[in-house]
């Protein structure tokens, strides 16, 4: 009796399980920014995007992969040696995607597109750096990416891929060169800041002689100026002494005037704090400096 109970029970749980695996294997979920490539008895079937879909158990449908529609990213380190020979490590990093219109084939034509991107990677960059010396190559680095990035993206394209962008973040010389690029641009720069001021040094002292030119004419000016207000003064002084009437001649009167100058001489002198000055022993001396202006005046009548 109760073996007759227990095997319709195990009956039934054998059919309950069958249906509830049979029920999952014909069910099945895809996220979002991902297609699953179903395949039936090993051939492609269809393309199914995110959500719940139906298959075929038993093995009759089955999911060969599942896609990515999300940008990837890859980084890779290359070797390579610029027309001055000098030896280079490049870390390229190279972001892309699968071509949503051509999921197919970039599921069926390549087995592994990061070692593909980056054996065309390398083959690009055979061909752009050793046109390029190592300063060239610094100078020119998103020229070069670009470069790289249009030729990867046209073989690419052709297997169902999309070259987004690629970069070249960094470009290392070996440490002899690094060195040697470090002294030169150190000597550079000693030079550089010798050179400026060499032509500060050059600044200063052509500034100081055009203040030292400029101060000695203006000192001629206003010594030029002063011997003609003195001479004008004279003038007036024995115009005024004719106009007065007085029956002098010239000689009398410069030799007035004369005197009267060298007192005012003498005053100007003491003024400013002078104590000492040599003067002629005696009269005759005033008489020397008034027979040399009259000589003077003679000379300038003819």
């Amino acid at each position: 009796m109760v073996y007759a109970l227990i095997v319709p029970l195990v009956i039934l749980l054998v059919i309950v399980i069958v249906v509830i695996a049979s029920i999952s294997s014909l069910l099945f979920a895809v996220k979002q920014q991902t297609v699953a490539v179903v395949e039936r008895f090993g051939k492609f079937k269809t393309l199914a995007q995110a959500g719940i879909h139906a298959k075929l158990p038993w093995g009759i449908d089955r999911i060969a992969a599942r896609i990515q529609l999300r940008l990837i990213q890859s980084d890779i380190l290359v070797e390579m040696k610029t027309s001055d020979n000098v030896f280079v490590n490049m870390n390229v990093s190279t972001q892309y995607r699968v071509n949503e219109q051509n999921i197919k084939d970039a599921y069926y034509k390549l087995t592994n597109p990061v070692e593909q991107i980056k054996s065309y990677i390398e083959d690009a960059l055979r061909s752009a750096v050793p046109k390029l010396t190592l300063d060239a190559l610094f100078a020119k680095n998103d020229e070069v990416a670009l470069e790289v990035q249009k030729q990867v993206a046209e073989e690419m394209g052709s297997y169902g891929y999309i070259i987004v962008k690629t970069l070249i973040t960094k470009i290392e010389p070996n440490s002899e060169v690094k060195q040697s690029m470090n002294e030169i641009n150190a000597a550079q720069r000693k030079q550089d800041a010798a050179q400026m001021l060499a032509n500060a040094n050059k600044i200063q002292v052509v500034t100081a002689a055009e203040a030292e030119a400029e101060k000695d004419r203006l000192h001629g000016v206003g010594l030029a100026q002063q011997r003609k207000a003195i001479v004008d003064g004279l003038a007036q002084q024995i115009n005024e002494m004719k106009q007065t009437g007085v029956e002098l001649s010239e000689e009398s009167i410069m030799s007035i005037l004369l005197i009267n100058q060298y007192l005012d001489t003498l005053n100007q002198f003491a003024s400013k704090g002078n104590s000492t000055i040599f003067l002629p022993a005696g009269a005759e001396g005033i008489q020397d400096l008034r027979t040399q202006m009259l000589a003077a005046l003679e000379a300038s009548k003819k």
